[in-house]
């Protein structure tokens, strides 16, 4: 590894640190080998450890709850722009059809109900501009 000369009371050693790990170091002198240990603080690493609990899902989690009876809502996915509104008040609507229009990320997709009832309330019009998450029409 490394080689170093000492020169002590007048003679000189030639000394090579073979491995050094913690306070513990294998040397040779002159050819001979030695177990040298350092009497110097053993510095710890300052960065704490983050001991993180273990994750345990719900037993239900994996499961989707169907919301069949009662009021549904009908939420835009993403932030955009209502093109056109297909059904209007007091429509009976059968699951899967197209409700409305809507323009999200320079893409037109249908907005389709998820479940089948008579439209209670629409909460938009054309031209409308909605944020991720707002409801754009209620079925009960």
């Amino acid at each position: 590894m490394k080689n170093f000369k000492f020169t002590i009371k007048g003679h000189v050693y030639e000394v090579e640190i073979q491995s050094f790990e913690n306070n513990l170091a294998e040397i040779e002198v002159n050819g001979t080998p030695y177990e040298v240990e350092i009497h110097q603080e053993v510095k710890e690493s300052k960065t704490p450890v983050l001991v993180r609990k273990d994750f345990k899902p719900p037993k239900d989690a994996h499961k989707i709850k169907k919301q069949e009876e009662g009021m549904s809502q009908i939420k835009a996915p993403l932030p955009g722009t209502v093109l056109q509104v297909l059904v209007k008040t007091g429509d009976e609507v059968k699951k899967g059809d197209r409700l409305l229009v809507y323009e999200a990320m320079k893409m037109e997709n249908n907005i389709m109900a998820e479940k089948s009832g008579k439209v209670k309330t629409l909460k938009v019009n054309p031209g409308d501009n909605v944020l991720e998450g707002d409801v754009l029409i209620e079925i009960e």
